[in-house]
């Protein structure tokens, strides 16, 4: 499990995805689209139940984060070329999506 205090200090958007170096020294490149996929926004997810509202379908295969946003010093926020940029996405979830999910590399 990664450390709670970890947090990003360099991101990039690079041809297949977003390229975030951590501060322990590890950098992770996360696809564009599982990364969309990802979202946890209350457009995307119900609130109350966590039932997944985002229609997978709909979100393009060449979907794109055109640019970001630091939201204070815990999250990123994506702005995607399918119109979508509501979804904050907390450092703690990457590094967990990066520990538990063969998509993200590291190194």
């Amino acid at each position: 499990m990664a450390e709670t205090n970890i947090v990003a200090t360099g991101v990039e958007l690079v041809g297949e995805g977003v390229s975030i170096t951590w501060s322990d020294g590890q950098t992770c490149l996360y696809p564009y689209r599982y990364l969309r996929l990802q979202c946890g926004c209350a457009g995307c997810v119900e609130e109350m139940t966590g039932r997944l509202l985002l229609n997978v379908a709909m979100v393009p295969e060449d979907v794109i984060v055109a640019d970001y946003l630091e939201v204070g010093r815990y999250a990123l926020q994506f702005l995607w070329t399918d119109g979508h940029s509501t979804g904050i996405y907390p450092f703690r979830m990457l590094r967990r999506l990066a520990d538990e999910d063969d998509v993200v590399v590291c190194s």
